[in-house]
């Protein structure tokens, strides 16, 4: 298959578990030894780990969109930009209910097999700009750096 099939599976892959939670069908382009990281989880999820935590998320944000702004591919390497769009109408992940729509920018490293299975992703989130967006004090580079 071609740089351009695998960039298809993730966009496939973002929409379905994204934008639409069809979380089964997400889950059959997993690799067996699928693994998610995230900046914004502690440690790395299997698939049905990540499933939960996408249902968790679209569970508190109904409405959330994820638009793929950027999809850049080498062999089985994959890279998206892509802005989550929404508004957590439940808390979630220790944030709290807001009425204001949020605008989340991030970025992501794929890993897909020669068979075009996802076998990692790697995404990290502009947390600062979520945490102000939110009315919440943000923390300086300085204070998450020092002891």
């Amino acid at each position: 298959m071609s740089v351009d099939d695998r960039k298809k599976v993730v966009c496939q892959h973002i929409d379905l578990a994204w934008n639409k939670g069809r979380l089964a069908l997400a889950e059959q382009l997993h690799s067996s030894d699928f693994l998610y990281k995230s900046s914004f989880i502690g440690r790395p999820l299997d698939s049905a780990g990540f499933s939960r935590m996408v249902q968790d998320i679209r569970h508190a944000m109904p409405d959330l969109q994820v638009v793929v702004e950027e999809c850049v591919a080498e062999g089985y390497k994959v890279m998206t930009w892509s802005t989550l769009i929404g508004t957590i109408q439940k808390p979630a992940l220790g944030y709290p209910p807001s009425d204001k729509v949020l605008s989340i920018s991030a970025m992501a490293y794929w890993s897909l097999t020669p068979g075009n299975e996802i076998r990692e992703i790697c995404t990290m989130f502009d947390m600062e700009s979520f945490r102000a967006q939110l009315g919440l004090q943000t923390r300086p580079l300085a204070e998450t750096a020092l002891p």
